[in-house]
């Protein structure tokens, strides 16, 4: 294959991965924070 196909495969290769890593930090940063909320605020879990 060529360089230029190469390096069309790693653009869309680190697309892909950090996009799912960005989804999976978001994930946890909002239930750490819907759990925060719970604890020092008595607010629902489901707002």
């Amino acid at each position: 294959m060529n360089i230029l196909m190469w390096i069309l495969v790693f653009i869309g290769g680190t697309t892909g991965a950090l996009s799912t890593l960005y989804i999976i930090v978001s994930l946890f940063a909002v239930i750490f924070y819907k759990i925060y909320r719970k604890v020092t605020c008595h607010a629902s879990l489901y707002d």
